[in-house]
């Protein structure tokens, strides 16, 4: 091998010794340096390449550690000739395959986004107040291993919370405190499921739920979902003997709807005739606009069939990873065995801080204060798309939650409206997407919570218009179409 062709290079970013290192490297694997080849000595190179000697020994004792290179004393270093063929340090790697999006990543949202409270309204002073206590307060207690199941303040914060508000009885040894509404399924799923047990599962249903009972193992069976919610005639008619049902029905997610107690009670009574698991997620109960609260399914189940779940993530930010799951008194054995072994813990100042605020006071008054926020917020978008979009999109109006349904004009696609919309910054989401097998309906899933006001309402209804004047999106025949009648 001649001296020239590993020459160094000042230019490049690398070290001098790292140069030299990886261009014998390199023609070690190109097979330019072949096993037992005599290199050149470290006086010699240095000398070639103009070099302080202590930088070519510096490359030469990384060869020589990793087993490209053997001395040999006075016969000199040559190749070592137990290598085998290497690949080229020169050679581009093989492009890697592309990632799929991620569903939270970490960005701030886009417009109209589903799933989100009001960021700008998050009472952060009061938080961060409340926080700087407890991190204060906690002494060693917030130093050791924390307590799987939850800290126990909150735990019976959010007992006495649900005794009030959702008229669940339960006390705390009952509440689990989980990282987000996922981290309950997979604790329900590693505590009682079994490989291929048939699940009732609502159609259309919360899509990230439906992924995640699939991969746990779940045979998932649609249900057909109606004004009345989940229709249990279906239900029993595809699986009557199912081992579990997950429901929503307070606001169905994600049509809005609630569940009739009709249906609540046969829905009660099929679990407890087959010893079934009701999962009830009542992820966003507390924002209702219209008539009384109603109250949970949990509340009327007397035979200890319902595995309730709710969540911070909807009431005061996602960020904090808070969700709590309750069980019937007879499973708290058993989830606690399981909670123990699982990698499913909040961080302990998030726990403590929530704790606080509710007992204080904080979390009712912020519940009232979001309550009339969101219902303004709502009317403002509502108004503004009926305005824009009239003749082409009607929106449902529940008594309840989070967002809205677009209906669109028939023969628009949604998926390809969603697309479009995607493309110009704003998250609506298709509601054809969320379904199962049920034939799906076309709408739109508009979240309201951060439209700040209703300048910036019409403004995202008038960007929304822009696609509806697309001719590829939207055929001609419906700009005749009649506007629909108001709602309020």
């Amino acid at each position: 091998m001649k001296i020239d062709s590993v020459a160094a290079s000042s230019a490049l970013q690398l070290p001098v010794y790292r140069q030299i290192y990886q261009r014998y490297r390199d023609s070690i694997a190109a097979g330019h340096l072949l096993p037992g080849d005599r290199v050149a000595s470290v006086r010699a190179l240095a000398a070639e390449l103009n070099l302080a000697r202590g930088t070519v020994e510096a490359a030469y004792q990384m060869l020589i550690a990793e087993g490209y290179l053997l001395p040999r004393g006075p016969a000199g270093t040559v190749v070592s000739p137990h290598l085998s063929a290497l690949p080229s340090a020169g050679e581009p790697p093989a492009a890697a395959p592309p990632l799929e999006p991620l569903l939270h990543n970490g960005e701030r949202p886009l417009p109209l986004q589903m799933g989100l409270p009001a960021l700008d309204a998050f009472p952060r002073k009061a938080w961060t107040r409340l926080a700087g206590r407890a991190l204060r307060e906690s002494g060693l207690d917030g130093l050791v291993y924390p307590d799987a199941r939850g800290h126990g303040a909150l735990r019976s914060a959010i007992a006495g919370y649900l005794g009030v508000s959702r008229g669940i009885a339960c006390s705390a040894s009952q509440v689990f405190i989980c990282a987000g509404y996922q981290a309950c399924l997979d604790l329900i799923c590693r505590s009682l499921m079994r490989q291929g047990d048939e699940c009732w599962f609502e159609d259309p249903g919360y899509f990230q739920a439906r992924r995640f009972l699939h991969s746990a193992g779940a045979r998932l069976v649609p249900v057909p979902v109606d004004a009345h919610g989940l229709d249990v005639d279906q239900g029993l008619e595809r699986a009557p003997q199912a081992r579990f049902a997950v429901v929503t029905p307070t606001h169905q997610s994600p049509l809005g709807v609630t569940l009739s107690l009709p249906r609540r009670q046969q829905l009660l009574r099929w679990a407890a005739q087959q010893q079934s698991w009701i999962i009830e997620d009542d992820y966003d109960s507390e924002y209702r606009y219209h008539g009384r609260p109603i109250p949970a399914l949990k509340s009327l189940d007397n035979h200890g069939r319902v595995l309730y779940t709710g969540t911070f993530s909807k009431v005061l930010t996602p960020g904090i990873r808070l969700a709590y799951l309750v069980v019937p008194q007879e499973l708290v054995g058993l989830f606690t065995r399981m909670i123990d072994t699982a990698q499913n813990h909040c961080p302990q100042l998030w726990q403590a801080t929530a704790a606080t605020f509710i007992d204080t006071g904080h979390f009712a008054k912020h519940l009232r204060k979001m309550r009339v926020l969101y219902a303004q917020r709502r009317a403002w978008l509502v108004e503004a798309l009926h305005a824009t979009l009239a003749g082409q999109l009607q929106v449902d109006i529940q008594a309840g939650g989070m967002h809205v349904v677009g209906r669109l004009a028939e023969g628009i696609d949604d998926r390809q409206v969603a697309y479009s919309a995607r493309l110009i910054g704003l998250a609506v989401q298709p509601l054809s997407a969320w379904y199962l097998a049920a034939p799906p309906q076309r709408a739109l899933l508009m979240g309201f919570t951060n439209v700040r006001d209703a300048s910036e309402a019409q403004h995202l209804a008038q960007r929304l218009g822009e696609i509806c004047r697309d001719r590829h999106v939207f055929p001609a025949a419906f700009a005749s179409q009649p506007a629909p009648a108001g709602r309020s």
